[in-house]
């Protein structure tokens, strides 16, 4: 099955913990802290897979999580890193943060990959935190945890011509003709129900052309496939505006609809060059062919794929307009970053029991090092508020001996 968007839920792996031990061994008294630290949890990497032309992979599995990090063993042994989590995907995918939109990457070329998240860092074990005054910390610290994120995958084809067209216009049999594609072709009035690609050579050229589906009145408004594959449209170069001409007389009508829905989605695409290809000549009325030119101005060729006819003029047509064209390129966007926040922030704000809470990124570094029943522990806690500024910002708001001082989900009271 053909999947062009896909929702998944991705989480970096969390840092693992440090460890609390000291070295023993007979003979030997006094050995002191050996408790090594924590892995580094794995990050989330997306990668350009060439041989992918679809996110099926990504139909079913919804929640991806890199490898967390190892926890520290005495020795001063530190725990394993995470193993990164990396996924494969289409060239020519977009993704997006799904709470902002925002684009994170734009997947254009084959050795493209990013780093979506990065993994928590590995806690310190108690050997970090020995010092001339504290000899023996009977602490370590917890690794970082990272939180879950959604983002969006969203592929957009890349081709440097695109056919559009009312369905059985004949895209599918043109692409045939063309290139070495083979699409399902049949003589029904229903849209391809996925985007194919081919590859048009010539003696010293080549070009990819792409059967864009979807196009039907009211597609931009989302009628019939809406928006699920006019996106495909978007990188293209060049547009072949396919039109059957051989039973409707109503021929630029259709020409009109088409263009309507492609403009109203982009109106950019205005500025895209485009070619007319009206089609199956061999079955139409000379009259309808002369009422369309004398109606429509631009670029006009008479065609036909099921027999071939007139395809040698439309190719050098085509390879003419592209060589004038700039190479293509990503979309032009501000890339988003999910906010790495400074790890020595925090804020104080009063409950309404009156008790000052603390919070911030810094508090709950220092909570992850709190052990309450080690007066080491407790004392490094301390200490680190007060060269961190929260003492002093606790005074400045006005707090008072007695007072409750309220840290993730325990209690303390202050003492001058």
């Amino acid at each position: 099955m053909f999947i062009d968007r896909a929702k998944i839920y991705i989480k970096a792996g969390d840092g693992g913990d440090g460890c609390t031990s000291f070295y023993t061994e007979k003979y030997v008294p006094n050995g002191g802290p050996d408790g090594g630290d924590g892995g580094d949890g794995g990050n989330v990497v997306i990668k350009v897979n060439d041989n992918a032309t679809s996110l099926s992979e990504f139909r079913f599995g919804k929640h991806y999580r890199a490898e967390n990090g190892g926890n520290g063993s005495g020795k001063n042994r530190h725990g394993k890193n995470g193993q990164d989590l990396v996924l494969y995907v289409p060239r020519g995918t977009v993704v997006r943060d799904a709470d902002s939109n925002g684009i994170i990457a734009d997947m254009y070329y084959s050795d493209d990959q990013v780093t979506v998240l990065r993994g928590g860092i590995g806690g310190k074990g108690n050997a970090r935190f020995k010092s001339s005054r504290r000899q023996a910390p009977g602490f370590s610290q917890k690794g970082e945890p990272v939180k879950e994120r959604a983002v969006v995958l969203e592929l957009k084809t890349i081709a440097d011509v695109g056919l559009v067209g009312l369905p059985n216009a004949g895209k599918s049999t043109l692409l045939a003709a063309l290139t070495r594609a083979n699409p399902k072709i049949a003589s029904y009035p229903f849209t391809t129900l996925s985007p194919n690609l081919g590859v048009c050579y010539t003696d010293d050229f080549s070009f990819t052309v792409a059967d864009i589906p979807g196009l039907i009145e009211g597609a931009a408004d989302g009628a019939g496939l809406g928006h699920k594959f006019l996106r495909h449209i978007d990188r293209t170069r060049l547009i072949i505006h396919v039109v059957d001409i051989s039973t409707y007389e109503d021929a630029i009508a259709d020409y009109s609809t088409v263009n309507d829905e492609l403009f109203k989605y982009n109106p950019e695409l205005k500025n895209v060059p485009q070619i007319i290809a009206l089609n199956k000549i061999d079955c139409a009325q000379p009259d309808n062919i002369a009422r369309f030119r004398n109606a429509v101005s631009g670029e006009i060729y008479e065609i036909s794929g099921a027999t071939h006819s007139g395809l040698a003029a439309l190719i050098r047509a085509a390879e003419k307009t592209l060589k004038t064209l700039p190479p293509p390129s990503p979309i032009e966007f501000e890339p988003f970053r999910y906010e790495e926040i400074d790890p020595n922030s925090f804020e104080i704000c009063r409950a309404d029991d009156g008790a000052f809470v603390l919070s911030g990124a810094l508090i709950e570094k220092l909570a992850r090092t709190v052990v309450l029943d080690d007066r080491d522990s407790f004392m490094y806690f301390q200490r680190r508020l007060e060269v961190g500024g929260v003492t002093k910002s606790l005074k400045k708001a006005g707090i008072k001996s007695g007072d409750i001082v309220r840290i993730l989900d325990t209690e303390f009271t202050y003492e001058e």
